[in-house]
């Protein structure tokens, strides 16, 4: 059983930062993709970064690029979500997923796996 919990979330102002956590049990992520999704209240979920378990290798959405970082630190299992230059729009709950499959996909539905969200508040 794959279990995914997320941490870091606080409130934070804008223009500040915050780093998310992941931490992943439950099996090896060879051949993994790990992403971070967030939703608003209103809100569809959205996909906001992701990284190839193995490789390392990483891809954005357009909203979060130049501003959010996403590492793993595979000997610990555990994935991260650097945020610089936060905005008020950033304010969301943040989920960590993962897919078995190395494709770039950004839509939720294609995670079989989920953490249970982390609040993050950007405040203006």
């Amino acid at each position: 059983q794959v279990h995914l919990v997320e941490s870091g979330g606080g409130l934070v102002q804008a223009g500040g930062s915050l780093r998310l956590s992941c931490a992943a049990s439950g099996r090896t992520f060879t051949g993994f993709t790990m992403a971070w999704f967030r939703q608003a209240p209103g809100k569809e979920r959205e996909f906001v970064a992701g990284i190839r378990w193995t490789s390392g290798n990483t891809y954005y959405a357009d909203s979060v690029k130049g501003r959010f970082t996403t590492s793993r630190d595979n000997a610990r299992n555990t994935v991260y979500l650097q945020m610089n230059s936060l905005k008020s729009a950033d304010t969301a709950v943040y989920y960590c997923a993962a897919r078995l499959g190395v494709g770039e996909r950004t839509t939720a539905n294609d995670f079989a796996y989920w953490g249970q969200g982390t609040q993050v508040t950007v405040s203006s």
